[in-house]
């Protein structure tokens, strides 16, 4: 059984499992302080499709959710992913005096928790609630930038308030931990079909999301830019009444 706070080899023990350890894990989204400053600066600049389209040439695998619910869609998400994932509640099994948010929020940001996005794999219930405004504020002390979640989050309004960027199935008003609690932290998640690797980093705003593996996340934003003047300006010659043949893959 997991025990929360332990280090991940103990966990999951094997040669591959600690390589992956090191890769996904020891470096969580640290590209320079140059680098970073760079993606933040695109990623203000570009659209989640914009983001899609760049991914797409490279990559074939879904990555992108969509209908997603936010009190605050204007609000950018974007950083590298820490993850919690969700697992059906049973007291027995799974005692809630290890197994509970602020645990496993805490091995989640265990190294360092700044302009980190927290992703929480429901496993299966969007429709309930994973955290609330009280949960959620232990965000706010460790700095990370904000959420995605396949399930549901709670206090809307007070979350519209605060400086996070929330993205999820809808609002909330129930209570959800006699369904769902916290189980692992920092392992590989799956949300609305597409994989996500801690590290990799996540990218939503208005109502849609894109997640981009951590190593190629400049040069799809890169890509992303490029592209959005391309087709500005070939926009501009088509309203002119200058249509060009052969661009099928405009959007």
């Amino acid at each position: 059984m997991l025990a929360v706070g332990a280090p991940f080899h103990e966990v999951r023990r094997g040669a591959k499992t600690l390589l992956f350890q090191k890769s996904a894990l020891g470096d969580r989204g640290g590209l320079g302080m140059e680098t970073g400053d760079r993606l933040r600066d695109l990623a203000q600049r570009v659209g989640t499709a914009d983001v899609v389209d760049a991914l797409g040439r490279v990559h074939r695998h879904r990555s992108h959710l969509v209908d997603l619910a936010s009190p605050a869609p204007d609000r950018l998400l974007f950083g590298p992913a820490v993850t919690i994932s969700f697992f059906p509640a049973c007291e027995a099994a799974l005692p809630s005096e290890t197994f509970n948010f602020p645990a496993l929020f805490s091995e989640a940001v265990r190294e360092g928790g700044e302009g980190r996005v927290l992703v929480m794999a429901s496993n299966g219930y969007p429709d309930t609630s994973m955290a609330g405004g009280t949960k959620l504020s232990l965000l706010r002390h460790a700095g990370v930038s904000g959420l995605i979640a396949d399930g549901r989050i709670r206090d809307f309004d007070e979350l519209a308030d605060t400086e996070l960027a929330v993205y999820c199935r809808g609002e909330a008003v129930a209570w959800g931990g006699a369904t769902v609690t916290p189980f692992e932290a920092n392992r590989p998640v799956v949300l609305g079909g597409v994989g996500v690797m801690p590290g990799d980093y996540v990218f939503a705003k208005g109502s849609n999301a894109v997640v981009i593996p951590r190593d190629q996340v400049l040069d799809v934003l890169e890509d992303a830019e490029r592209m959005m003047g391309e087709e500005a300006d070939l926009a501009t010659r088509w309203t002119a009444g200058t249509p060009e043949s052969g661009r099928a893959d405009v959007r």
